[in-house]
This record gives structure tokens, sequence and C-alpha cells, in this order.
């Protein structure tokens, strides 16, 4: 499949339609989480419906010192991966066509959420962001919109823009496409030495390390409340050899476990990369409450998200997993 490569919105608006337009927007250095993205929206899309990708780098959300210079640019192999992986046009307009007159005096405020985390990390850089995903939702006009959920904090805020502000389209979180060895795909591991990208392995490694810390505690909870409370039955269970491990689910069951365990377990991890050479440096770790990005408390129950950035070398990396509190089962 060949996708058609358009620069201006008319030439987008002249197309006709006859089914949902799905958008996936990006940054272009197309890989194989946007090529999931892609795929995902032609699914939705369906047969007769149309996929569109932008590529677009947003000069709004890079803060001084960030990289936008450096961004790589490869149009034409994003063209031809969008288009394998089912995409019917690239949207790829020019800064004069997205912000004819220059930067645009009225923005978006991303609100209190948006001064959190990669916000204080990177003042200013949601603001921009929805910004132009605003911009990029009236000029292509979709019916649903997908996004990947590795950029975590970014998909919140562009749900809660289209709550707030009555934007007419679905929003689709995608899950995080990983390399074999768990790192998260993104167009910056390019930048990485191989020193670096295994310095980086540690933020996968630490957001694992929480989410399996996380689904013992959970699983031992679940063996706890099974254990008979009786001494009748808890000798009848000594008798079958049972009662060691009868014991050891109780007193793990009982011990400091939920957020704090699961804060614990992805810190040491990343306490253990920050000796590495090249070091992993810790922008945060943090264990966050998904509706507003604040630290969730010990007892949190609900669905919850485990978000890391840090740098290996110059390239800062973030990285994040969702998980569950409160009932008896494995992390989601």
């Amino acid at each position: 499949m060949t996708a058609t490569l358009l620069s201006t919105a008319a030439d987008l608006h002249a197309r006709a339609r006859t089914g949902r337009r799905a958008v996936v927007m990006t940054m272009g250095a197309l890989h194989e989480g946007h090529a999931t993205l892609i795929r995902t929206a032609r699914r939705i899309a369906g047969p007769e419906g149309e996929v569109v990708v932008t590529v677009f780098v947003n000069p709004l959300q890079f803060g001084a010192g960030e990289d936008l210079d450096r961004y790589p640019r490869t149009l034409d192999a994003d063209v031809e991966l969008a288009g394998k992986s089912g995409a019917d046009a690239v949207f790829a307009p020019s800064v004069d066509e997205v912000y004819p007159g220059g930067e645009p005096q009225v923005r978006i405020s991303a609100g209190p959420m948006g001064e959190r985390l990669e916000g204080a990390a990177r003042p200013g850089h949601f603001d921009g962001m929805l910004t132009v995903v605003a911009k990029l939702l009236h000029l292509t006009r979709p019916d649903v919109a997908l996004y990947g959920q590795k950029d975590a904090q970014q998909l919140a805020l562009i749900r809660r823009m289209v709550r707030d502000l009555n934007f007419g389209v679905e929003i689709v979180g995608v899950p995080t496409v990983r390399e074999e060895d768990g790192l998260a795909l993104s167009s910056r591991n390019r930048y990485l030495s191989p020193a670096e990208r295994r310095t980086a392995l540690a933020l996968s490694q630490a957001l694992f390390a929480g989410r399996d810390r996380h689904a013992a505690q959970e699983a031992l909870r679940a063996r706890a409340r099974e254990v008979p409370a009786t001494r009748a039955r808890a000798e009848a269970l000594s008798a079958i050899g049972e009662s060691r491990a009868a014991a050891d689910a109780h007193a793990v069951a009982t011990t400091a476990g939920g957020p704090a365990a699961v804060r614990a377990a992805a810190r040491l991890v990343l306490d253990e990369a920050a000796r590495l050479d090249p070091p992993l440096r810790l922008d945060y770790l943090a264990l966050v409450d998904p509706s507003d990005f604040t630290e969730i408390g010990d007892d949190f129950t609900g669905e919850a998200v485990l978000a890391v950035a840090a740098r290996a070398g110059a390239t800062r990396l973030i990285d994040n997993l969702p998980l569950t509190f409160g009932t008896f089962g494995d992390a989601s």
C-alpha cells in the first residue's frame, strides 16, 4: 500500500471521505511503535475508512536547550513505513501551514496536570503539545485519533482537553511497543551509543521490578485469604505439609506492600543504574493517579501509572507501566 504525501490542509480536505477517518499524530522518524499505531488505526477505520498519519516536528513543545534542531527528519522513509503499515495519506505540513503568521498568541493551557512530572521537567511543553494537537485535530478532522501509551501524561492531557473543550473526536490509547530486551521504542533511541543503550535498559527494568513486586504481593494476599484461620484446619494443613507455605503467605501479605513496595523495588534498580558507566541520571520516578498525575497514597485503590524519566548520556527517555491496586490478582 502506498501512502499519498500531502502538505496542505486544502489538499487533505479535498480528499473524498466515505468512512471513518483515523488519524495518527507523529513527529516523524517512524519506527515499529508508530507502525503499531497505524495498523491499529487501519483496523478501526476499516476497509471503507481512511488512515491519515501526520508528520510535524512542533517547535512549540521544545524548550530551550532541547533537541529541536537535531530531532531526526526522515520523511521519505516515514511515508514508506506509513504506507506499508496501512496508511492512506501522510500529512506533512510546514510550520507556516500549521502556524500561519508565526507562533500563535492564543494557546491551550495544560493546567495543573501539565505542570507535574514531564511538565515540571519541561516547562511549557504540554501547552505547546496541546496547542498543536488541537490544531491538527481541526486540520485533519478525524473521527478517531490514536496515541501511544508510552507518553502516558500526554495521552491523559489530550483526553482531558477533548472532554473539557468538547472536541467531537474519539481518543484511543495504544499499548507501548518494546524491543526484545524491554526498551520502549522511541525515535530518540537512535541517539544512544551502545553503552548508553545498556544503561537505558534500567528504565524498563525498574518498571518491571515494580510491577513484579506488586504482582507477587497481590498473589500472596490472595493466597493468604484462602488459608483457614481456625486451629483445627491449620493443624490439618500442617499434616499435609502446607503450614509453612500458609505461614509464609500470611507473613508476606502483612508486611509493607502496596505503592511503597512498588516504588522501593523500582528505585533499587535505578539506584544501581546510577553507578553504571555511563550512569543513569534520574529525573523522576513516580507512581501516580492517571486522572491527574498526582502521587498515590498507600491506601490507594484503582488504576495507577508507574512512570520514570532519566538520561543516558545526553538522551532523555521516558517510560511507564499501568498497575491496578486493591484487587487480588496480577497487576495489569
